[in-house]
């Protein structure tokens, strides 16, 4: 653990005194939220005024790029990396393990691995996404058990009464065998998580380590948000919520982040778009 360890711990906030240096120097029209924006890059780049980013990059943790992922990209110009699946979202965590603790780490750091790469390569602004529906309970289980909520609380919406009742009775079950291990993260994502949520939360505290701001998507990495906030209380500070999703855990993890979305606009799932479209509204505050 001695990695991981030291990664969580060389965590440090943003300025803040670049952040009141950015938040004096907006004009006396850009107030509210697009002045926050500008705020929020002038700290994460640790200078005022923020200036726009030369390089922003999908990490997308996924075996291919869904076609409205590839066309919203293209048109905010932003590169797309396709990271690849780590685990097996299908396994069911509501009777068995998502992967060992090993495995679990082991994504963790690969997630680290791909922040280092990319911010030595000159990426000065990360999204970041998971686009795979197998990871709804996963997802679930993890913000209810992080937000203390029911999981009929936490259960995607969107779809039929008696696949509701399906979905709800895992997470249940999910959340069952997930508690004994909330206070130890890695053990966690071993139990009801895997290496794909693993990966993410390992994307973010290495972000907010290498001092690089990540745009997160949808509920699933949102979920690998509350993990990763759990490893490192001053992580949060780098991430910017692109998009509200209209599954109600989604929200929950936000609100206990302290993470206001960019953008609402009823987008399901967690394929990158809502988070790619909230970088043009970026952009603009920096404008």
């Amino acid at each position: 653990m001695t990695d991981l360890d030291d990664l969580a711990g060389s965590v440090q906030r943003p300025d803040d005194e670049v952040r009141r240096s950015a938040r004096a120097l907006l004009d006396a029209s850009l107030t509210g939220r697009l002045g926050d924006l500008a705020v929020w890059l002038a700290g994460a780049q640790g200078t005022a005024p923020a200036a726009a980013p030369r390089r922003t990059r999908l990490l997308l943790l996924a075996d291919e790029v869904p076609a409205r992922t590839a066309a919203v990209a293209a048109g905010t110009g932003v590169e797309v990396r396709v990271a690849g699946r780590l685990g097996n979202a299908a396994r069911r965590v509501d009777v068995e393990d998502a992967c060992t603790t090993g495995e679990a780490l082991a994504a963790l750091l690969a997630g680290a691995t791909m922040v280092d790469e990319e911010v030595d390569a000159g990426t000065d602004l990360l999204v970041l996404a998971l686009p795979d529906p197998d990871l709804a309970v996963p997802t679930a289980t993890l913000v209810g058990l992080l937000t203390r909520s029911d999981a009929s609380m936490v259960t995607a919406t969107g779809q039929d009464d008696a696949a509701w009742m399906v979905a709800c009775a895992a997470t249940r079950d999910a959340m069952r065998r997930g508690r004994r291990h909330v206070p130890r993260q890695v053990e966690l994502l071993a139990a009801v998580g895997g290496a794909d949520l693993a990966a993410a939360a390992g994307v973010l505290l290495a972000a907010a380590a290498r001092r690089t701001p990540v745009v997160i998507d949808g509920p699933a990495t949102a979920a690998a948000a509350l993990v990763a906030a759990r490893l490192s209380f001053r992580a949060p500070d780098w991430w910017l919520a692109g998009t509200l999703s209209p599954d109600p855990a989604h929200r929950l993890a936000l609100t206990r982040l302290s993470l206001e979305p960019v953008l609402d606009l009823g987008l399901r799932g967690d394929d990158g778009t809502g988070a790619l479209l909230a970088v043009p509204v970026l952009r603009a505050a920096l404008a």
